[in-house]
């Protein structure tokens, strides 16, 4: 039986991205009879009561500093007293590189980094990064041990298996906009959420209805909520765990350019994205070039009247949305559900 440790973080500073593709990652080993355990840092919104509700232990630390050392020092503590014999970690983590992995390694474990950044160096066996970049084969060149594979692009995005199912049943898109889904993530710090809202308000034309999610760590969600109350078209989800129906049944989405980008773009879901991090910056060009999303910039350049103006043309225009729906399949490609994830087969030393 595989046994693997999962090191990721999420807080209303750092969003829940990291913990949610972890998640996901790890009921496909689960499936496969691996025992998970996630070590977690002690923050506001860290989201371990989510990790435990579905069944996997987390080991909580603190950190006097925001160093590796400390970090590495309590993991491979932790590591060790499990007197589990870890044969896989994997590590998810901006602030953690290649001196962090090197210090677990003397735990005889293989590593998986988890990354879209590619701005340090790692030493790890496998790399995954799901993110559309320009030069993507060139992007980690001299960041990555001779002996590591990578996994790079969309192609290789974890998708929960609800997504596949919905895939199969998803009806066609013929462009008409009478539902519209808003999600950014599990904590919205800059509550992006509230100017869809008053952006519907600016509509001349009759407004779709709307179907709005918010994470556990949502500081908004008790405004959010009460404004949904107000409006008998307008639906409330706190952290939502039928996304890919929320997806398969809208027409346009507004979010931000994370992780939620490849469930849209799966499910033939056309989005106005907003860049609500830097790191969503490159990969959101990159598919607004490929024509699966029109990206409205940065977040703090955003108002409700430009998402107004969006969404009123959008609802003049079928065949533009039909369009983008399109071009989203073309960005995903096919993924046989069955297959699951191909890191899964690598980290039982088989092909994908």
């Amino acid at each position: 039986m595989m046994k693997v440790l999962v090191r990721c973080d999420a807080s209303a500073v750092i969003g829940s991205g990291h913990v949610m593709r972890c998640l996901t990652l790890a009921d496909f080993l689960s499936s496969r009879g691996a025992r998970i355990f996630f070590v977690c840092r002690e923050l506001p919104g860290d989201l371990t009561h989510l990790i435990e509700g579905k069944g996997y232990p987390v080991h909580r630390i603190t950190l006097r500093t925001p160093g590796w050392e400390e970090d590495a020092e309590k993991s491979a503590v932790f590591a060790t007293e499990a007197g589990i014999g870890f044969d896989w970690l994997i590590v998810d983590h901006y602030r953690l590189d290649a001196r962090y992995e090197r210090r677990m390694r003397r735990l005889g474990v293989k590593i998986l980094a988890i990354d879209d950044l590619a701005d340090r160096p790692h030493d790890c066996d496998l790399l995954l990064d799901q993110n559309l970049h320009k030069n993507m084969e060139l992007r980690y060149q001299g960041l990555l041990p001779a002996q590591c594979l990578p996994l790079l692009g969309p192609r290789y995005a974890l998708l929960r298996p609800e997504f596949f199912e919905a895939r199969l049943k998803l009806r066609p898109r013929r462009g008409e906009l009478k539902r519209i889904l808003v999600s950014f993530g599990g904590a919205d710090p800059t509550n992006e959420t509230a100017k869809v809202m008053a952006a519907l308000e600016l509509l001349e034309t009759g407004a779709p209805a709307l179907d709005v999610v918010v994470g556990s760590a949502n500081l908004d969600a008790a405004s959010v909520q009460a404004a949904c109350v107000a409006h008998k078209d307008w639906s409330f989800h706190n952290q939502a765990d039928n996304m890919a129906e929320l997806m398969s049944r809208a027409d346009l989405a507004l979010g931000g350019g994370g992780g939620t980008t490849w469930e849209r773009c799966f499910l033939g879901l056309p989005s106005l994205t907003v860049v609500v991090a830097d790191n969503q910056r490159e990969p959101t060009e990159a598919v607004a070039a490929k024509g699966a999303t029109w990206n409205l910039g940065w977040h703090s350049d955003v108002t409700p009247q430009i998402m107004a103006q969006w969404i009123a043309r959008l609802q003049k225009d079928p065949e533009l949305l039909a369009e983008a729906s399109r071009r989203c399949f073309q960005l995903m490609g096919d993924r046989a559900p069955e297959a699951g994830h191909p890191l899964v087969a690598l980290m039982h030393g088989e092909k994908p």
